[in-house]
């Protein structure tokens, strides 16, 4: 009398390939954390530590006290720490506490004032689809 109806168990959307993909929990890398090596990760990596030595992340948010010495490649990059090196993203966020020394690939990009960079800003060229020609029908 009293009771809900019972509910469906939701479940993620499906693509095309299958089910949806599972949450991947963002990796933190501590401020007392030197890594020599590269680091690839699908998710989110949030990096206060030191890295000597390639990135390959989803989304990297670069904190005050992190540095990296090599390249970053990622959708995403925030950075309000170090970088010696190459950053190639479709979105780069430079805040005033950063200091960039390497070229930036990227689609987007925003440089607060304060924020040291030297390098070149090259924009990624994205591949776009080439346009339908016209036919004319012969009559």
């Amino acid at each position: 009398m009293f009771s809900k109806p019972a509910r469906a168990v939701a479940k993620g959307p499906e693509t095309a390939e299958g089910p949806a993909r599972k949450a991947i929990a963002c990796s933190l890398i501590a401020e007392n954390v030197s890594l020599d090596g590269d680091l690839k990760s699908d998710g989110d990596v949030q990096l206060d530590g030191a890295v000597r030595g390639d990135l390959h992340v989803a989304h990297l948010t670069l904190g005050e006290t992190g540095l990296v010495e090599g390249s970053i490649v990622a959708e995403a990059v925030e950075v309000r720490g170090r970088v010696t090196g190459t950053i190639s993203a479709k979105a780069v966020r430079l805040y005033a506490t950063a200091r960039v020394d390497g070229d930036i690939t990227h689609a987007q990009i925003a440089i607060d004032a304060g924020a040291h960079f030297v390098g070149r800003s090259v924009k990624l060229t994205l591949p776009t689809q080439e346009p339908l020609s016209l036919v004319t029908a012969a009559e």
